[in-house]
């Protein structure tokens, strides 16, 4: 291991172990510099997707107390960006591990309540990587490619080069304790092609099962012909920069041990399916147990756990309260219970977890949105073939794109209503609520791209379906009307805007109350409305009264109340930088 400079990665090509060859490696590095410098900050940063790059910035925000971390309006990942390039904090090591994609898709945007720009941005991994001179970066990767562009040279890529057989041996031996021949352990190691994951597999299989398994015997299992076996490594590996051996070699060895617990310890197998089901890292323990059987024990999970880690199946986190499995292992997982057809019931066993588990976008359950995100982000290759479970599945990515919706991620929104939305249709009928409000999500999604006239075109379906269906004074009614006021706003169609924003304040008013929260995102929007017609007066003085009604209903720290105080400070300093948009409404699922 080399001694890092400023800003000097370490990438490296796909040899891993448990953790990953190139994230072992990072982890002792880590461990070095806490050991050298305790006061210096050390973070570790999840880059295999955007969801785990945010929370990992969040976590950092947070365990580092930086101003604003607790506001749910703030870009986290500037905020920790411009903490981190601010000398006075301190210095700092952030490993930002599994680096595989140059680009984050649009959480990282401004997460205004207000949003009105057209279109949507783009964000680079690299522009939330500060250079600082009282900070350090490594970064791990298995893309080269990916490598050259964060660094931009060379020179400061260092490749981890495969694990040579007399490591191979060494580790064997430290797994065994040193109770193989060297025959054997040589043997054993050029047939798993020297990979540190089948060793440590191949290794665990062998001590759990002493005295009746050896490394001679286990060779033995290892070059049985299997016909299951072939046919998971004819399956195509969706990383296919990974060495095909090393595909060859952990499939062996994770097939070994998974046949012999499904035989041993049959709810073990069950539960590592339905892991397999979730996003690798952050498995959350609570939503695991009483989960993946029909009646089981606290006393059966902990053994069950026991089980699966003592196999190197899967990790336990730190504190005991997540899971983690390699990508090899879950793609295994699932490929077999494919091939056996129980993929499809274990993915139904999934559906009803998250559909019970997720809550909705509302700005209190965001903490737990965020911690379960990740996972229902997989939801979306998760269709199920029955129609009993289709509405479940649409009621998850409903959910969980209003989440994204109030983080700002406008592309995965999109995707997920769609799907949500056909989902309804089809399960549900054209004209049923569900289907109605995600067909009037679609359209705010659209608006917020500038995608006015699609927009429009759904937003003018949904109300006329809904006056039909419920009349003029119906919530769902009400929320249409709200959403293509917005769209008329936002294109400066002021008088069609403020003839309807009147019309639905005055209603809601009549029917809800004047300090219902819906009513004052009435006044908050037609506000808006004025002042973009040049009514200043009229519009500070509307606003000053929705501002002071929503920190009495809602509270000082919600969104709504905040982007209305935001809003009337900017007005009455005229020098306003908040485009005359408004807030728009989800109809709510029954």
């Amino acid at each position: 291991m080399v001694e890092l400079g400023k800003h000097q990665p370490i990438l490296s090509k796909p040899k891993t172990n448990r953790k990953g060859r190139k994230s072992q490696l990072a982890i002792e590095y880590s461990y070095k510099v806490r050991d050298q410098s305790p006061d210096k900050w050390v973070f570790w940063v999840h880059a295999s997707n955007t969801a785990r790059f945010e929370e990992s910035y969040r976590n950092i925000a947070e365990r580092a107390k930086i101003p604003g971390w607790d506001d749910p309006k703030v870009n986290i990942l500037r905020l920790v960006t411009n903490w981190l390039r601010d000398e006075a904090n301190g210095q700092w090591l952030m490993i930002v591990d599994n680096a595989d994609n140059i680009l984050l898709s649009s959480t990282t945007r401004e997460n205004e309540v207000d949003d009105s720009s057209p279109g949507d941005s783009v964000d680079y991994l690299s522009e939330f990587l500060p250079q600082s001179q009282n900070g350090s970066i490594l970064v791990t990767s298995r893309n080269r490619d990916i490598a050259y562009r964060i660094t931009g040279d060379d020179s400061d890529i260092i490749v981890v080069d495969p694990m040579g057989e007399e490591v191979a041996v060494k580790l064997l031996r430290k797994k065994l304790h040193g109770n193989v021949s060297e025959d054997d352990a040589r043997k054993l190691v050029r047939a798993l092609d020297y990979m540190p994951l089948a060793i440590s597999q191949a290794a665990a299989f062998i001590t759990h099962r002493t005295p009746h398994t050896s490394v001679s015997t286990y060779l033995q299992d290892l070059q049985k012909s299997d016909v299951d076996r072939a046919r998971l490594l004819n399956r195509n590996i969706s990383d296919t920069r990974r060495d095909g051996r090393a595909s060859n070699s952990i499939i062996a060895t994770w097939q070994i041990s998974f046949e012999n617990i499904c035989t041993d310890r049959p709810s073990a197998s069950q539960l590592l399916s339905l892991m397999s089901l979730f996003d690798r890292q952050g498995i959350p323990k609570w939503l695991l147990n009483r989960h993946y059987q029909e009646e089981e024990k606290e006393e059966d999970f902990e053994d069950d756990i026991y089980t699966l880690c003592s196999y190197s199946l899967i990790r336990t986190s730190a504190d005991g309260t997540e899971f983690e499995m390699h990508q090899l292992v879950q793609f295994s997982t699932k490929a077999w219970l494919e091939l056996r057809n129980q993929l499809e019931n274990w993915k139904e066993r999934f559906i009803i977890i998250m559909d019970k588990e997720f809550p909705d976008g509302r700005y209190e359950t965001w903490s737990t949105c965020q911690k379960l995100f990740p996972h229902v982000e997989r939801t979306l290759a998760y269709r199920p073939a029955k129609q009993e479970y289709l509405t479940r599945w649409a009621s998850i990515l409903f959910d969980a794109a209003w989440y994204a919706d109030a983080k700002g991620n406008y592309n995965v929104v999109e995707k997920m209503i769609k799907e949500a939305m056909n989902a309804y249709e089809l399960s549900l009928g054209q004209e049923h609520q569900n289907t109605l409000a995600s067909i009037a999500f679609l359209a705010i999604t659209y608006r917020r791209q500038g995608r006015w006239k699609e927009a429009e075109e759904l937003e003018v379906q949904v109300m006329e379906t809904s006056l039909r269906l419920h009349g003029a004074e119906h919530p769902n009614t009400l929320n249409s009307i709200n959403n293509l006021a917005s769209t008329y706003r936002r294109q400066g169609r002021w008088k069609e805007a403020e003839e309807l924003g009147v019309q639905v304040m005055e209603t809601r008013n009549m029917v809800l109350g004047a300090e219902h929260p819906s009513t004052l995102l009435s006044l908050h929007n037609l506000a808006f409305t004025w002042k973009g017609q040049g009514r200043d007066a009229e519009a500070i003085k509307l606003m000053e009264n929705c501002a002071r009604l929503q920190a009495s209903a809602l509270g000082v720290d919600h969104p709504r109340t905040v982007a209305s105080a935001a809003a009337l400070v900017s007005w009455q300093e005229e020098d306003s930088d908040i485009v005359a948009s408004g807030i728009e409404a989800l109809a709510v699922k029954p």
